[in-house]
C-alpha cells in the first residue's frame, strides 16, 4: 500500500510509556506515524516503531512552547491526520509553594495549553473533512483534590472535562474525541516529578501496554472515555461519591513527600 493510501496518526508524548505504546497500536493498525517528544529518545522509539513497516518520522520538540506545537503541525505536510493521540504530558510532585514556579508553568503549558493548541489546529482540520478520531490522555488524577500533586492532578480535571466538551462540540461533524482516563502507570513519570519516595511512587503500577491497548481500542470504539483496570474503575466510582476534602487528604498520604518510608 502507498504512504498516501495508508492512515496517519499524530502521537505525542510518545518515547516511552504510554505514549509510546500508543504509537505501537497505530503501526501494528497500519497507520503511518508522526510522533513528538521533548527529549532525544524519541528518535530510539521511531527505530523500534519502524519494526511493524510503517513510515515513522519523528520530531524533537517541546510542546509547552508555542513554537513546539507549529513545528510540530507544519511536520504534517498538509497530510490529512486521521488520529491525533494528545498524549504528551508532565507532572510535578511536592507542596506547591514549595515548588519553582518556572516548573508549574511548564506542566500547565505542556498538559493543556500545548494540548489545546495542537487540538485546536488538527481538529480544526478533521472536522472541515468530517473524519477523524482524537484521543486525549486524561487521568483519574482528575477525579481528586491532589495534595502534593495540586497543578498536575488539576490539569488533569481540565483535560478529563475538556474532552467531554468537545466530544458534544464534534457529535455531528464526523470527529470523536476519547478520553483516556489512566491510574498510575509503570512509567518514567513518578521518577520525573520526583515522587519516588512517596507511597504512590512505590506502589504496584499498570502495564503502559494494557493501559494504551484499552484507549487505543475504545477511541477505535468512538467511545467517549475509558478507565483503565477495575482498581481504577472502583477508585473512579468512590470518588465521585466522596467529599473533595476527604479526597485531599486520601491523595495527601499517599503523595506526601518521604511517605514512603512509612511503616
Amino acid at each position: 500500500m502507498n504512504q498516501a493510501a495508508r492512515p496517519f496518526a499524530v502521537v505525542t508524548g510518545a518515547s516511552s510509556g504510554i505514549g509510546f505504546e500508543l504509537a505501537r497500536c497505530c503501526a501494528m493498525q497500519g497507520y503511518d506515524l508522526l510522533i513528538a517528544a521533548d527529549e532525544p529518545a524519541i528518535d530510539t522509539a521511531a527505530v523500534a516503531l519502524r519494526d511493524a513497516g510503517m513510515a515513522v518520522d519523528a520530531l524533537c520538540v517541546d510542546l509547552a512552547d508555542p513554537a513546539g506545537v507549529e513545528a510540530l503541525y507544519r511536520a504534517t505536510k498538509g497530510r490529512p491526520v486521521d488520529v491525533l493521540c494528545a498524549n504528551a504530558g508532565r507532572g510535578l510532585g511536592r507542596a506547591f509553594l514549595d515548588q519553582d514556579f518556572r516548573d508549574i508553568q511548564r506542566v500547565v503549558e505542556t498538559n493543556v495549553t500545548g494540548t489545546l493548541d495542537l487540538l485546536h489546529r488538527i481538529g480544526r482540520d478533521m472536522r472541515d473533512r468530517r473524519t477523524g478520531r482524537i484521543l486525549i490522555t486524561g487521568s483519574i488524577a482528575g477525579f481528586m483534590p491532589g495534595t502534593y500533586q495540586a497543578v498536575y492532578n488539576a490539569t488533569k480535571a481540565f483535560l478529563d472535562s475538556f474532552s467531554f466538551a468537545l466530544r458534544h462540540e464534534l457529535r455531528d461533524c464526523g470527529v470523536t474525541v476519547t478520553c483516556l482516563m489512566p491510574g498510575a502507570t509503570e512509567t518514567d513519570f513518578f521518577e520525573r516529578a520526583d515522587m519516588l519516595d512517596t507511597r504512590l511512587g512505590q506502589q504496584k503500577k499498570d502495564d503502559p501496554a494494557e493501559v494504551a491497548r484499552e484507549g487505543f481500542e475504545a477511541m477505535l470504539r468512538g467511545d467517549g472515555d475509558v478507565v483503565t483496570g477495575w482498581q481504577n474503575k472502583l477508585r473512579a466510582a468512590i470518588s465521585n461519591v466522596t467529599p473533595a476534602d476527604l479526597l485531599a487528604e486520601q491523595h495527601r498520604r499517599m503523595a506526601e513527600p518521604g511517605g514512603g518510608m512509612e511503616r
